[in-house]
């Protein structure tokens, strides 16, 4: 794709698909702009870095399995919204996958730490950050229980983003909140989903409030609620 086209591309997804959801913030529309959300798409996939579509990130099936996809730009942008972040903050991320939203992440807050369990992944985030010139954020690579945990050691957050979708969410993530601290997770079960904000309002008291309804991967190593059988 030339650069004229990539540019031009770049363009329709904000008008076509990230304003219409209603993502209106002007910073976070600059910052759609000028990240180069292609760079963070594997070779085999970049012509639909700027589709509304959740683009795999390991070849075949196995993306699909294993939940190792980009989500949607407009959910993407839409999260990233609704977490209000400021330049003081400090955000963690449960899997990192692409690192594209980390890098969003990070030109928002002071500084991003960001979970993934599979080494493919996180090595391709890495590298991808660093071409890029994102060095406030750092990438763990953890086993998959190791995201329902969090990381209470560089805890408490101001904002925390799951990046992809969990039955429920975890208390032990709530609590590792700052008071007045955010989280945004895409929760329930397929065939619908909702992208829900959780905000700490006191020391043990969380205000969640519904965003909008989607359908996500989900996250591994999250517990799933047993399922009643007849």
């Amino acid at each position: 794709m030339s650069a004229m086209n990539t540019e031009l591309a770049r363009f329709n997804m904000i008008e076509q698909q990230i304003r219409p959801w209603e993502v209106l913030d002007p910073v976070v529309l600059d910052l759609l702009a000028t990240m180069r959300r292609e760079d963070f798409v594997p070779a085999a996939y970049r012509a639909l870095a700027f589709v509304d579509t959740q683009v795999p990130l390991l070849p075949g099936a196995q993306a699909l399995q294993e939940g190792a996809c980009m989500l949607e730009p407009k959910v993407e942008a839409r999260l990233l919204q609704e977490l209000r972040l400021q330049r003081h903050e400090k955000a963690l991320e449960i899997g990192t996958g692409s690192g594209f939203m980390a890098a969003l992440l990070a030109h928002r807050a002071m500084h991003v730490h960001t979970l993934e369990c599979k080494p493919e992944l996180a090595r391709m985030a890495r590298e991808a950050l660093r071409r890029n010139g994102v060095l406030n954020a750092t990438v763990h690579e953890v086993d998959a229980a190791s995201g329902a945990r969090g990381l209470p050691a560089e805890g408490p957050f101001d904002a925390i983003v799951l990046s992809g979708s969990v039955a429920e969410v975890p208390a032990a993530l709530l609590e590792q909140l700052k008071p007045g601290g955010r989280l945004v997770a895409i929760v329930g079960n397929e065939p619908i989903m909702t992208a829900r904000l959780f905000t700490r309002s006191g020391a043990s008291a969380f205000v969640g409030r519904d965003l909008f309804d989607t359908v996500a991967p989900r996250l591994l190593g999250f517990a799933e609620p047993g399922r009643f059988s007849f």
